[in-house]
């Protein structure tokens, strides 16, 4: 029986025991995933590369004989382990979490309650099969010196390990409650999403502190592990596992044998030079300096780095399950290769060098990244230098994301972004591979070298696992840096994305164009657009003292614009307070509503028109005044816009209902498209500013027309359209210029109701 038989090491087990042992038969132990039955998931298992080299030398008729007479599956959990069978002979237990640093519960419940539920279940029948316990190497712990193939000595109790780590969920989960955690949870909501909306920061809110359970728990594993003497949890709960095997099994009285495999990379022969599954442990490592993204690392130059290839570990463990040791008393083998075949952790830096500077990897058709050289500084060195730059660049992220957005800023906001991934893959390297690219631990492997001598010299070459026959140059150069880079270099290769061309819009009579006005078709905003209002209606005199009272009172808007949108148009709003309404509409028919129309931007205009073709409904949805929107209307089939409170035609200051902003206006979308019919996933909606982001959500196709820096960072991870449309035919120099020329100020007495308020336009 075999358990993992879809991860890496079970995959290659099942491929040997099919190809070189043809008499063998097999249960395997499959977790139904989704839709698949476990059956299903051996089908899909059979079709992967690790098989091909099988299925080709005995063809379809065979590969189906196998699964219907050579295997069965029992389709069931490590968790919750079905009725076995009793007539096992032999069972390799390889399945576990092969995560470093999970939550320390999840951890627990895979590696060491899985053991304990399958070790159960075999108990319950009373067979006596031999179990092969697959652990790892690094279940010796932090020490240094050699470590023998020996039970562990130590005087942790799993079971109590194991109830404080499902406790800890509990009470991580009831912490991250605490007032004092979640006033900081919603802090940093507000930061990042205050002006999407108050629902956005409650999601965020809680996001954050789902994601401060998971930093908790997977804390409490590291340093849980940490403080008995291991590097990690996963070395931890391995560690437990084993105990589990030898209480549960060998103490019962049964055959129990546990091999230690160290760090398992690409198959040296078998099923053929290179084959492995995914990126393993060292890989990302290697791919990362590839690319020029680890300047330097913690590492100590002469530390071994115990590789071992997936297809040695598979001899042994068969080799080992064909030995079965004595009753209740346990035999413990490290399949290894530092102890005979030392590979440092210099000789694999230059091993790295070498192989990346004759095979560079593209660097986005800009010629090749260029490796860098590391130096050895130490931990110390490279964990301030880690944490100056983590500091720096998060300093510019904030930085920019106050700055206006300008092509120049939004460069650098994809420059902070792309350094911020970097920063946080060194960071995860650094945590992760330290512990064992600082380790003076040599893996004694005397038991496992003896039973590869008991081999007979013809049957080696297929069936041996003596580690010293690797040649760490050829396999590295030749075998494992080609396998780990193939996929990378398909990516890497592939010709990048042309520039996005403006296609036909689909013809859609149930689809709609959504539009802000203020910096998405307006190339203009709200201050802008009373201070044209305001100017216009002033004696030329009187200028300056309207000027330095609006730029008197920018940082209190300001502040009211990071805070919420609709608190800032509240607040500036009040501007209008006194307002003649019938006086604004003719000021606006006879003049400002030529400036308005000036600012105009054109992408904007033919957008529209190709929706209208398109038999698309064309809504502009502001929060600007309606008087102010007026010029606009011919535009659209439809304007949705904020009214003022007005007593006997004089404004009071005061909006007559909220502004539709933010989620206000993500709730009307939703209203309008039921009640209209309006299907909004085939429906576009165009905003520039993070505020947009709740209703820009809701639609197929949201669009970014010169976003702010943060609608932009949204707009890039989502991958979302970015417009860049031109700011303007007419520039606001020329609009003061004509307003100087007196082109566009009227005479006092074509306004008889716009009065020198020095706050507004007032009525007299």
């Amino acid at each position: 029986m075999l358990t993992g038989a879809t991860g890496f090491v079970g995959q290659a087990i099942l491929e040997k025991l099919l190809a070189d042992y043809p008499t063998t038969r097999m249960t395997l132990l499959i977790r139904p995933k989704g839709s698949l039955t476990g059956q299903a998931r051996l089908k899909s298992l059979l079709r992967k590369p690790v098989f091909s080299k099988w299925r080709e030398r005995v063809g379809a008729d065979e590969v189906e004989r196998a699964m219907t007479e050579r295997i069965s599956v029992i389709e069931s959990s490590m968790g919750s382990v079905a009725g076995l069978p009793a007539d096992l002979d032999v069972l390799i237990h390889s399945a576990s979490t092969v995560s470093f640093d999970p939550p320390i519960d999840e951890a627990f419940k895979t590696n060491v309650g899985g053991a304990v539920g399958l070790y159960e279940a075999l108990l319950a029948t009373g067979s006596d099969p031999h179990v092969v316990h697959v652990s790892t190497a690094y279940v010796g712990g932090i020490t240094k010196g050699t470590v023998v193939e020996a039970s562990l000595k130590h005087t942790i109790q799993w079971r109590d390990e194991m109830a404080a780590a499902l406790a800890a969920r509990t009470t991580v989960e009831a912490s991250s409650r605490r007032p004092e955690v979640l006033r900081k949870m919603i802090a940093d909501a507000k930061l990042d999403n205050g002006k999407v909306g108050p629902h956005a920061v409650a999601i965020a809110a809680e996001i954050g502190r789902t994601e401060w359970v998971t930093k908790r728990l997977v804390d409490y594993g590291r340093t849980r592990a940490q403080s008995v003497g291991w590097a990690d949890v996963y070395a931890f709960t391995k560690s437990m596992s084993e105990r589990v095997a030898e209480e549960l099994w060998a103490d019962n009285g049964h055959r129990l044998s546990v091999v230690r495999p160290a760090i398992i990379e690409s198959a040296l022969k078998h099923p053929f030079p290179g084959w492995i599954d995914g990126f393993k442990v060292a890989d990302p490592l290697i791919i990362a300096y590839g690319r020029g993204l680890v300047p330097e690392f913690p590492g100590l130059p002469d530390s071994i780095l115990d590789i071992i290839p997936v297809d040695i570990v598979v001899n042994a463990t068969l080799a080992v399950a064909a030995n079965p040791p004595a009753p209740a008393d346990p035999k413990y083998f490290h399949l290894s290769s530092g102890g005979r075949n030392p590979l440092t952790f210099r000789e694999i830096y230059e091993n790295v060098l070498k192989y990346f500077r004759a095979n560079p990897i593209p660097d986005e058709q800009r010629g090749h990244i260029r490796t860098p050289y590391w130096d050895f500084p130490g931990a110390r060195a490279i964990a301030r230098s880690l944490r100056t730059g983590e500091r720096a660049n998060k300093l510019l992220q904030r930085t920019l994301l106050r700055l206006p957005s300008t092509q120049t800023t939004r460069s650098f906001m994809r420059q902070a972004s792309a350094r911020q991934t970097d920063l946080e893959l060194l960071r995860a390297y650094s945590d992760l591979y330290q512990n064992y690219t600082q380790a003076e631990i040599i893996y004694d492997d005397s038991r496992t070298a003896a039973l590869n001598d008991t081999l007979p010299p013809d049957a080696r070459q297929k069936f041996g696992f003596d580690a010293t026959e690797i040649d760490w140059d050829n396999y590295l150069q030749e075998v494992h840096f080609p396998a780990v880079t193939t996929l990378m270099r398909t990516f890497s290769s592939r010709p990048r994305a042309k520039a996005q061309v403006d296609k036909p819009l689909p013809q859609n009579p149930e689809a709609a164009a959504f539009f802000d006005l203020e910096g998405t078709v307006l190339a203009s905003n709200i201050v802008e657009q009373y201070l044209w209002v305001r100017l216009a209606s002033l004696d030329r005199a009187k200028w300056p003292q309207e000027l330095a009272n609006l730029f008197g009172s920018l940082p209190k808007y300001l502040a009211a614009d990071r805070r919420d949108r609709g608190e800032f148009i509240r607040t500036f709003y009040r501007r209008y307070e006194g307002v003649d309404e019938q006086a604004l509409r003719q000021l606006i028919h006879d003049t400002v509503g030529d400036v308005l129309l000036q600012r105009i931007r054109p992408e904007a205009v033919r957008q529209i028109r190709k929706h209208r073709e398109a038999g698309h409904r064309t809504i502009l949805v502001t929060g600007a005044i309606d008087v102010l929107v007026e010029p606009f209307v011919t535009l659209f089939d439809e304007v949705v816009s904020s009214h003022m409170h007005s007593k006997d035609g004089i404004w009071t200051g005061h909006l007559s209902k909220p502004p539709l902003v933010d989620e206000a206006r993500a709730a009307w979308l939703r209203l309008y498209g039921e009640r209209e019919g309006i299907d909004l996933k085939k429906s576009y909606a165009y905003g520039d500013s993070i505020a947009d982001r709740a209703w820009l959500e809701l639609v197929g196709n949201p669009q970014a027309v010169n976003p702010d820096a943060a609608l932009f960072q949204h707009a890039t991870q989502k991958h979302w359209r970015i417009h860049q449309w031109s700011d303007h035919n007419h520039s606001r120099f020329d609009t003061v210029g004509e307003l100087l020329r007196g082109d566009i100020v009227q005479s006092a007495s074509s306004t008889p109701a716009l009065g020198p308020s020095p706050k507004e336009i007032t009525h007299e």
